[in-house]
């Protein structure tokens, strides 16, 4: 009993650490719209740099949501039991989901998907994998955390596509 107390524990953690990466990932789905990043620019293989999908809006948005879930992390985290500095991490951590998310949609375009396409995982782990990595000089996750997060991260994304799929948030059902 106490194997799994500790595991759940490990799993509460690792996904209050990378929710601010989450909540900046779906922001763009909600917020977003309008011109997109690359301008309609086209790369020197004669294809978008990431395509329509991506928008200015949409990075922005997906930034203030996710350091507004680290400032309010950060604002419980005293009865949490969690450190201070959750408004830079939750920072980071929607920096790089949004850098990631950004990388997918680069390489989807060289492979020449449309935006939108499915790449699966891929487009499941590229967020949360630079989240990660932009967040480690602020507060690195453990290694656990990390296995924890990249293990749950597929299901969860799916998931959440899904129901965004279904309320007509989204297009597509990945």
């Amino acid at each position: 009993m106490q194997l799994l107390n500790n595991l759940l524990v490990e799993v509460f953690n690792a996904l209050y650490y990378i929710f601010p990466a989450y909540c900046a990932n779906g922001a763009p789905v909600i917020f977003g719209g309008g011109r997109s990043i690359d301008s309609g620019k086209l790369f020197i293989d004669g294809k978008p740099l990431f395509g329509s999908h991506k928008t200015i809006r949409g990075f922005i948005a997906g930034l203030a949501i996710g350091t507004f879930v680290g400032w309010l992390q950060e604002a419980i985290a005293p009865a949490a039991g969690f450190p201070k500095g959750s408004v830079l991490l939750g920072f980071m951590l929607s920096l790089g989901a949004m850098i990631g998310d950004l990388a997918g949609s680069f390489l989807k375009r060289r492979l020449s998907l449309d935006p939108g396409a499915p790449l699966p995982i891929i487009d499941q782990i590229d967020f949360a994998l630079m989240a990660l990595l932009m967040a480690a000089p602020v507060k690195p996750p453990t290694i656990v955390m990390t296995i924890i997060i990249l293990v749950l991260t597929v299901p969860i994304h799916l998931l959440i596509n899904m129901l965004a799929y279904l309320l007509g948030l989204k297009k597509t059902p990945w």
